[in-house]
C-alpha cells in the first residue's frame, strides 16, 4: 500500500478510538465561514486529512465522493482537510475530480497537527458523539461493501 508519509511535530500518541475529536474551525474553498466539526455533533463524520500532491490521495477521492452522495442523506458527512495548500490550488483540484463533499484549508496545518496525523491519506472515523472510532493509514475504496455498512450501522444507531 502506498501513502505519503508526512511527519508532525507532536510527540504524543495520535488522536485514536476512544479519544476526543479535536474540534476546529477550518475554511472550505468556497467559503471563508468556516466549517465547525462540534456543529456536526449527532451526525456520523469522516475526517480526511491529503494534499494534492498525494497520488494515492487523488485516488481514493471518487470512492470517497460516491460514499458521501449515498450516505449524506442519512446523517453522514465527510470533510477532506488539505494540509499546507494554497486555496486556488485546492480548489482546481476539486473541480478537476468533481468531488461534492466539503474540502477544507489547514493552510497553516494547526488541525493536522492537532489530530497528529502522520501520513497522507489519513482519515478518522468520528460517531455522533464526537468519539473517533477508527483511524485509517493510507487509501481505502470507500464505497466497498465493509465501509458502507458499518457506517450505515452507526446512522441506525448500532454501537462500532
Amino acid at each position: 500500500m502506498l501513502y505519503a508519509l508526512f511527519l508532525g511535530s507532536s510527540t504524543s500518541p495520535p488522536v485514536g478510538r476512544g479519544s476526543s475529536a479535536p474540534d476546529f474551525a477550518l475554511p472550505s474553498v468556497d467559503s471563508d465561514r468556516p466549517i465547525v466539526l462540534s456543529d456536526l455533533r449527532g451526525r456520523v463524520v469522516l475526517v480526511n486529512f491529503w494534499a494534492t500532491w498525494c497520488k494515492p490521495c487523488e485516488d481514493e477521492m471518487p470512492a470517497m465522493d460516491r460514499l458521501y452522495r449515498e450516505l449524506h442523506p442519512a446523517g453522514f458527512d465527510l470533510l477532506a482537510i488539505s494540509v499546507g495548500e494554497d486555496a486556488s490550488v485546492v480548489r482546481r483540484f476539486r473541480d478537476r475530480l468533481g468531488v461534492t463533499f466539503p474540502v477544507l484549508l489547514d493552510s497553516d496545518k494547526r488541525v493536522a497537527a492537532a489530530w497528529q496525523t502522520f501520513a497522507f491519506p489519513e482519515s478518522l472515523l468520528v460517531d455522533r458523539d464526537g468519539t473517533v472510532l477508527e483511524r485509517y493509514v493510507g487509501p481505502r475504496e470507500w464505497d466497498a461493501p465493509a465501509y458502507v455498512d458499518r457506517i450505515r450501522r452507526l446512522l441506525d444507531g448500532e454501537s462500532q
